[in-house]
């Protein structure tokens, strides 16, 4: 059974967008290692936390909304993925996937180091993930 448009835009404008779960769990993990940073600092793209003096800028990214979900539910590429979608998901999914891209771009661009996680990555194992941040931040300082 379908659900109407309007219950969809309650549920996921109900999502948040700051201080997640993935980003609590990897914010802990982080803080364990020792390292310090800060969580959504201003620059391009918002980061999810950030290394000010190594220029690093890490991102958690949600699995559904850019573009992962094909790859835990085991089907063939996103494109697959987002034939079950509605028009309007799929293209939200499409554009927030080309967001990344072009973030990732002009935050190398002007000497920034990106890191993405996602929550699925950061739910499994997210003492893997803040081992990876660590290594690049050694790298950087």
């Amino acid at each position: 059974m379908k659900r109407d448009a309007a219950t969809t835009y309650r549920i996921m404008s109900a999502i948040k967008s700051k201080d997640t779960k993935p980003e609590k769990v990897l914010g802990s993990a982080i803080w364990k290692t020792g390292l310090r940073c800060r969580k959504h600092y201003k620059i391009i793209g918002k980061p999810d936390f950030v290394f000010v003096k190594a220029k690093i800028a890490i991102f958690c990214d949600g699995d559904f909304w850019h573009g992962h979900n094909w790859k835990i539910r085991g089907i063939k590429n996103l494109e697959e993925e987002l034939k079950n979608y509605a028009p309007f998901w799929s293209e939200k999914i499409r554009r927030n996937v080309e967001r990344d891209k072009k973030i990732n771009k002009m935050l190398k661009k002007t000497g920034w180091f990106v890191l993405r996680f996602w929550e699925s990555d950061i739910k499994n194992s997210p003492n893997l993930c803040a081992k990876r941040i660590k290594t690049a931040y050694e790298k950087r300082k």
